[in-house]
């Protein structure tokens, strides 16, 4: 909860009377199990909070600064497959390329604030509504983005079962 609240929570020792007093339940029962470290990192794209990958470890002791890296990486990839789809296990279309789930591409961080006040949805609604949008009319999630950004493409309120509608519409 802490890291899905506030950021990165990196404890390199659980069995300190600090963590045990914050943590009374928690703390001794994974201290109890063989737990000495834990590093919680937001899966996080902007202001969508996707959920948090928990990292455990047997010995006490801070994460390197390399393997603070490892670990940011592997939680940005995170957020890249469960926003793509891919991390259910689905199946690819054929012929259907993936792309990154748009992390470094600000148009689709700007698209999705821009939808977000359209349509009177949270950022994490607005993000599913583009992303959908992009793959029913098989366009690319940032060339989609860069329409909305433009005004080129609007999303509804009114619409019924239309995810959005373009200038031509």
């Amino acid at each position: 909860m802490d890291a899905l609240a506030g950021g990165l929570a990196l404890v390199p020792d659980l069995s300190t009377t600090h963590c045990l007093a914050r943590w009374p339940v928690f703390a001794p029962a994974v201290v109890a199990a063989g737990v000495r470290a834990i590093f919680a990192l937001p899966l996080q794209v902007g202001a969508i909070r996707l959920g948090v990958l928990d990292l455990y470890r047997a010995e006490p002791g801070d994460l390197h600064q390399e393997q603070l890296l490892d670990a940011l990486t592997l939680a940005d990839t995170a957020c890249a497959l469960l926003l793509d789809g891919t991390g259910h296990g689905a199946p690819q279309a054929p012929g259907r390329i993936l792309e990154p789930a748009g992390l470094q591409h600000p148009e689709v961080h700007q698209a999705t604030g821009m939808i977000s006040v359209q349509l009177g949805l949270s950022a994490a609604l607005a993000l599913v509504r583009l992303r959908a949008y992009a793959y029913v009319n098989d366009r690319r999630l940032r060339d989609v983005a860069r329409d909305v950004v433009a005004r080129r493409l609007r999303f509804d309120p009114e619409g019924s079962d239309d995810s959005g509608r373009s200038d031509g519409d």
